[in-house]
């Protein structure tokens, strides 16, 4: 038995760690005390709440919804239209904060989510710019399914809410923009399907229903959002002047598709003025077009703080109350912020909101938690209530995050004997760069904390011996180290550069203004390069596109891969396919633009198509036609892939009414309408062979260029599958083109509009020209 004395410091240890518990359970206001999760409902506490219709699992959620909005006074529904929402006690009902992000895994950003001893992280996948870059569909969706898992898992432990803020689907227009590396890229359509993918994964139950949610996804930010700071001109104040035209043809598709085919659960209004009207108090925008248009099953939410800024930044309104009710009364549900809560009760006095609007709003809130069955009592009793700390980070989602950067990698360029390198040859490899060594900043922005790192020194190390210099003191390399790095190439059997930005070059709030490699890293590359022994791999590690023409044109320079933001496993993926483990199958889902487009184009100009009388040139693939230093969908393989086309008609009749008029006068388009679309579709079939003895991973494309009419795009995403062959092996794909979907363009007024005449049809370096008449 031990000693009083021995026993004496252990109640005053223990005293210690009570009292600092409770300052911490007091500082957090208790709601992180947990270690089971939040739910209303809890019959077993309290029998009285069966009685109640909003706990009862067998009535439809809109009867449910009704009834506890009816027991609810005007203080508490107003207090459920806020992140933060209040409990109803009386009720049985605890505080929730809706408030969690999941934009590449649980994220601790957003006061809904955190990290502690039981959840010590959580798996860390690339930035969506990058698993965009794979053009795997099915991709999108297993993350979306993994992130939620985890997620759900966080939750049965008070670690994490069920509603998250998650994916950006905007359109990466510009390079300068420090988000763009959120997003799955410039294509609308790369955008629709990254956005449903991934909703569908975060949402989707295994029984498929519906009116289920395994989590809530939200699509953001809603709509034409794509400057952050620049040039001194900021988000909060941006007015986004958009045609009817491109604002149909470019910045909704993505929207549209996530509440039509993902059925997201929410959409997020962003900051900026659209045509002069903020878009959180737009009732075309929100009640018009995501209600009336696309019928969204869920809440609409604003930008932390959008109704703030509408008023105070914005001077939209004249009073806050004013403020409150115009954001209502056109559509918002929730407000991320404290805006609603402080000044809708005012508007309803003052007779510029009823509390009708009140009772629609907060419904919609309460119907998304219903479908997450927060409602439903105890979560350890329904589906998913078995998920806990076990269920994130296993050894199966690390390699799928593993993988993910592995299918998203883009091989730039590649000179002959250059890549991939041999494992068993290389004796010596010098790592050199800001970013050889790069940890948090592989992972992002809207990070969590990672289950472990693997640096692209370390995947490297792993492989062959290294010799490592970082070359510049951080990634703004305003003084290059050169005489360490250039000493380890010399002597190297080859040399791998990790170069690009990070989080202080690009990011929420941070434009860029040039797109060149930043300070002095292109002088550091150039420097290595031409003292190097073997082949130079140079790795660009960023969000957006650089202008690194100088490194195309060098010939010491043998191989440049685009690694993205690559996310926890990122090193393991660059030396995967740096040695030939992993043959690169990513393509670009950007345009990659000189200095000189940036130089002249102002990032504010939102226009997507060239102006001629302006020498506007336009943007991106679809309409720039102007000089590149990589192309969207530009990547190359260890591999050579051929194509060749199977079965595809050269002809296409739509049939129209006899009395219709363009069978009297000239069309040059016909409106998209059901009576002559029904079942017009055709098939392609393509024959698709690797000629090399490396499996390979490939992204077939169907780009069309339509007739020239509407100002149409040059060319246009149709398609895109990602197949796996083998070494010298075939497999036949097939795409179905809808005509009125796929072959339409949107007109001047923004209408959808099926172009006749010749279409052509591009598959890899195939052109097939597709007549479509009447």
């Amino acid at each position: 038995m031990a000693s009083a004395e021995n026993r004496a410091p252990k109640v005053s240890v223990l005293l210690c760690f009570v009292i600092f518990f409770t300052t911490i359970l007091l500082s957090c206001g208790g709601v992180w005390s947990q270690t089971s999760p939040i739910f209303a409902c809890d019959v077993a506490k309290n029998p009285a709440l069966a009685g109640y219709g909003f706990c009862n699992k067998s009535l439809h959620i809109d009867a449910r919804v009704a009834d506890l909005v009816s027991r609810l006074t005007l203080q508490e529904k107003i207090g459920n239209m806020v992140n933060s929402a209040v409990d109803v006690s009386r009720l049985g009902i605890p505080r929730y904060e809706w408030w969690s992000e999941a934009l590449h895994g649980v994220s601790y950003i957003g006061p809904g989510t955190r990290f502690s001893t039981v959840v010590p992280g959580a798996t860390s996948f690339p930035m969506p710019i990058l698993i965009a870059a794979s053009f795997n569909a099915s991709l999108f969706e297993t993350i979306g399914r993994v992130v939620s898992t985890e997620a759900r898992a966080m939750h049965n432990v008070g670690l994490a809410g069920l509603t998250y803020w998650s994916p950006n689907i905007n359109i990466f227009r510009d390079p300068r923009w420090g988000r763009g590396q959120e997003t799955p890229g410039e294509d609308p359509l790369l955008a629709s399907k990254y956005a449903v993918g991934y909703v569908k994964g975060l949402q989707q139950t295994d029984d498929g229903d519906p009116n289920k949610l395994k989590v809530a996804a939200c699509c953001k930010h809603y709509t034409a959002y794509d400057v952050d700071n620049w040039k001194g001109i900021q988000r909060y104040t941006f007015n986004a002047l958009v045609s009817q035209q491109d604002l149909d043809d470019t910045y909704q598709p993505p929207f549209k598709s996530c509440v039509i085919d993902g059925n997201v659960a929410s959409v997020m209004c962003s900051y900026n003025k659209v045509n002069g009207k903020p878009t959180c108090a737009d009732p075309d925008l929100l009640k018009g077009v995501i209600r009336g248009q696309w019928k969204l099953n869920g809440y609409i939410v604003s930008d932390c703080d959008s109704v703030d800024v509408l008023y105070k930044a914005q001077h939209y309104t004249k009073s806050p109350e004013e403020a409150a009710a115009k954001s209502i009364l056109a559509g918002l549900d929730l407000n991320c912020g404290k805006f609603l809560g402080q000044y809708t009760e005012g508007a309803v006095k003052q007779g510029l909101v009823d509390e009708a609007a009140i009772n629609y709003a907060v419904s919609n809130n309460f119907a998304t938690l219903m479908r997450l069955g927060f409602f439903d009592g105890d979560p350890s009793k329904q589906p998913y209530g078995n998920l806990g700390p076990k269920d994130v980070c296993t050894p199966a989602n690390q390699e799928l995050a593993r993988e993910a950067a592995r299918q998203g990698i883009v091989l730039l360029k590649n000179s002959p004997g250059s890549l991939p390198l041999n494992a068993k040859a290389i004796k010596s490899l010098a790592v050199i760069g800001p970013n050889a060594n790069a940890t948090k900043t592989m992972i992002g922005n809207y990070e969590g904390t990672p289950c472990k790192y693997t640096s692209p020194l370390q995947g490297l190390t792993a492989l062959v011996p290294t010799s490592y210099a970082a070359g510049c003191p951080d990634v703004h390399c305003n003084n290059a180290l050169l005489d360490d790095a250039k000493k380890i190439a010399a002597t190297a059997d080859a040399t791998v550069i990790v170069v690009g930005a990070s989080q202080a070059i690009e990011a929420e709030s941070l434009d860029r203004v040039s797109i060149l490699l930043p300070g002095q890293q292109q002088l550091l590359v150039t420097e290595v390069a031409s003292v190097s022994k073997g082949p130079v791999i140079l790795v660009i590690m960023s969000g957006g596109g650089m202008d690194v023409s100088f490194a195309k044109t060098n010939n010491k320079i043998t191989s440049i891969l685009w690694v993205g933001y690559p996310g926890e496993a990122g090193g393991a993926a660059i030396a995967d396919v740096i040695f030939g483990f992993y043959n690169p199958s990513g393509r670009l889902p950007i345009t990659w633009y000189p200095q000189s487009y940036v130089d002249k184009v102002p990032m504010t100009n939102m226009n997507m198509r060239p102006d001629p009388a302006t020498g506007y040139p336009g943007r991106s693939y679809r309409f720039y036609k102007g000089e590149t230093v990589f192309s969207f969908g530009d990547g190359i393989s260890y591999s050579s892939i051929v194509h060749k086309l199977v079965k595809v008609p050269q002809l296409v009749s739509i049939p129209l009414a006899e009395d219709h008029v363009c069978h009297s006068s000239e069309c040059k388009s016909l409106d998209v309408a059901d009576e002559h679309c029904q079942n017009l579709a055709f098939d392609i079939h393509l024959r698709i062979k690797n000629k090399g003895g490396m499996s390979s991973s490939h992204t077939v494309f169907l780009f069309s260029t339509p007739p020239a009419v509407h100002n149409a795009p040059q060319k246009q995403l149709l398609g895109f599958e990602k197949v796996q062959l083998r070494g010298k092996s075939e497999a036949l794909v097939s795409f179905k083109v809808d005509v009125c979907k796929d072959l339409s363009v949107v007109d001047e007024l923004g209408n959808r509009k099926v172009a006749l005449g010749e279409h052509l049809l591009h598959v890899g370096n195939l052109k097939h020209p597709l007549s479509v008449r009447i």
